[in-house]
């Protein structure tokens, strides 16, 4: 069954989940963020200090807020792309599955996209590719996918995995799906699996 949902910045592992149960999901192009704390540019990740909250800087501050999704800008403000890939190596680069996914998350990363959708969907896909997750993502308008049950309707619960830093501070639910890929790689489909019970 699909599911319709809004664009995700290296979404959750609880989202990631719910996609799997899912298998198909709607992205919604014209959603409207929903004030600067929203997730459409932001995730958490696990390294040396604990969680980190990374955020892709947003071309034209709080007045996105009426912007669809689809014309939010990204804003080139303090080298965000530099600051993401050292706090990503910093937090990943002694992971079993570091150096498989580098080349093609640093080719991500400093891809110059313009548009925050552009960056997410090519986060997404290859996520979905690296993880081998049947996944089907595909961008729609909202009349398009009005008919589709919202994604968060698939109830999901935390699953402990591997994690690099654990040992310094304990397992941390709710990062981004990042941190699953880099410490279990394509085996990180089995604990998505569990957060929704199949």
């Amino acid at each position: 069954m699909e599911h319709r949902s809004v664009s995700m910045s290296a979404g959750s592992v609880r989202w990631w989940a719910a996609a799997l149960a899912a298998r198909r999901v709607a992205i919604l192009t014209d959603e409207r963020p929903c004030g600067a704390r929203h997730s459409h540019h932001r995730y958490a990740i696990l390294g040396p200090g604990g969680v980190q909250q990374l955020a892709v800087p947003i071309a034209g501050g709080s007045r996105h807020a009426a912007t669809p999704m689809s014309q939010v800008g990204i804003s080139e403000h303090a080298n965000w792309r530099h600051t993401h890939w050292g706090a990503l190596y910093s937090a990943y680069g002694q992971t079993p599955y570091f150096d498989h996914v580098a080349p093609d998350l640093h080719d991500v990363v400093f891809g110059g996209q313009t548009l925050l959708l552009d960056y997410n969907r090519q986060l997404a896909r290859l996520i979905v590719d690296f993880m081998q997750l049947p996944v089907e993502l595909t961008y729609c308008p909202s009349d398009a996918a009005a008919t589709l049950a919202p994604l968060d309707a698939i109830a999901t619960r935390d699953a402990a995995y591997y994690q690099l830093w654990s040992r310094r501070h304990g397992f941390q639910p709710g990062l981004s799906v990042l941190d699953l890929m880099m410490n279990e790689g394509p085996e990180g489909i089995f604990t998505l699996m569990k957060m929704t019970g199949d």
